[in-house]
């Protein structure tokens, strides 16, 4: 990071974002209180926090200087003094201006106190500098998609006649915590028929004969999150649904069988997109196909990393180490898996069968 920085030109980074803030430092905390973590590219990184977080803040990260201050305080001038320590009060800092922890008015406050300061656009740094996993990323990763494996037949179990939503979701919480996975939500569950329900809300509506139940696990281990959906039907599953779910899979089979190091994004989602169309299982595809999966902060607004993304104008290119929420859904029928790209090839994570769930 250090090096970019450097070639950018800057001589110290301002980081508010929980995710990079959690993977610089292995802590990160909610926005309650404003907090930041600035890294100068030839002295010593502190960690701006509120006082009550100070001490967790110490514990779990490995930066030395935590500066803190009062909740009814003003983190600026507190600000100001480290960055005056370092000899920063003129600089060139970089500064990612699609921060969400950085409204306007807050910059505003941020000017103010550094009036010397220039302030420049790096952009999503860490973002992108975290699109090639580590093998202890990767290992995080694997135990989330074994626990998101195992969950889902425990899911798959609790989905009957009669029973709900949220019968499904308690079990899926419940099936994280024992497994070793993070406490958190248990992802959308969601059921009904047809396919354009997902991401519905969850509610307790029994579930009724003839009902799909569209489930998707998002564990994490360590913050790094998996992620696996299946399809439950109630009742029999139907030779319609099932011929559906049989194509969708060899579809996403062969999508996955693409996903090398040096492949184009955009060829690897042709294969699902152009397949769903050629077998009529959708008349048109208009979301995105896949996207980054790694660390994600429990208390951030964002649910989903599109850092990478699949769809017909991504002209990137895969690298070994990045790993993929490759998402396929026609015909009342959905899968999703975690992908590795390794030099070896593609690995899917998640290894539960890809078929449907009956509960006749």
């Amino acid at each position: 990071m250090r090096s970019r920085l450097r070639a950018l030109g800057v001589e110290a980074a301002l980081f508010d974002e929980i995710e990079a803030m959690t993977w610089i430092t292995g802590y990160g905390n909610s926005e309650n209180r404003w907090r930041c973590v600035v890294v100068p590219v030839d002295k010593e990184p502190f960690f701006l926090i509120r006082a009550l977080d100070a001490g967790q803040c110490r514990k779990r990260n490995w930066i030395a200087d935590v500066p803190q201050y009062r909740d009814w305080e003003d983190p600026f001038p507190v600000l100001a003094e480290r960055f005056a320590d370092r000899g920063l009060s003129g600089a060139r800092i970089g500064l990612d201006f699609n921060s969400y922890g950085m409204p306007l008015g807050r910059f505003a406050q941020l000017k103010a106190a550094l009036p010397n300061v220039e302030f420049v656009d790096i952009g999503p740094l860490v973002w992108e500098l975290r699109l090639i996993k580590s093998e202890a990323e990767i290992g995080l990763l694997r135990r989330a998609a074994g626990i998101a494996d195992q969950t889902m037949t425990r899911v798959a179990a609790a989905c009957r006649l009669g029973l709900a939503q949220r019968d499904a979701a308690r079990v899926a919480v419940a099936s994280y915590v024992e497994l070793g996975a993070d406490p958190g939500p248990p992802g959308p569950i969601s059921a009904g028929r047809g396919w354009d329900f997902l991401h519905a809300h969850l509610d307790d509506t029994p579930l009724s004969d003839g009902d799909v139940v569209h489930v998707e696990l998002i564990p994490s281990v360590g913050g790094y999150s998996a992620r696996l959906m299946r399809c439950i039907c109630i009742g029999p599953i139907g030779v319609d649904r099932q011929r559906a779910a049989t194509k969708l899979a060899e579809l996403q089979e062969r999508q996955i069988a693409a996903m090398r190091p040096g492949v184009e994004a955009r060829a690897v989602d042709a294969i699902l997109r152009e397949g769903v169309i050629k077998e009529g299982l959708r008349e048109s595809f208009d979301n995105i196909s896949g996207y980054t999966l790694g660390l994600y902060a429990p208390a951030g607004p964002r649910t989903s990393d599109f850092t990478r993304m699949f769809h017909p104008k991504a002209d990137w290119r895969l690298e070994a180490g990045m790993v993929f929420h490759m998402y396929a859904s026609a015909a009342g029928v959905s899968f999703i898996e975690t992908v590795l790209v390794s030099a070896d090839g593609p690995q899917r994570l998640t290894s539960l069968p890809r078929t449907l769930f009956g509960t006749d």
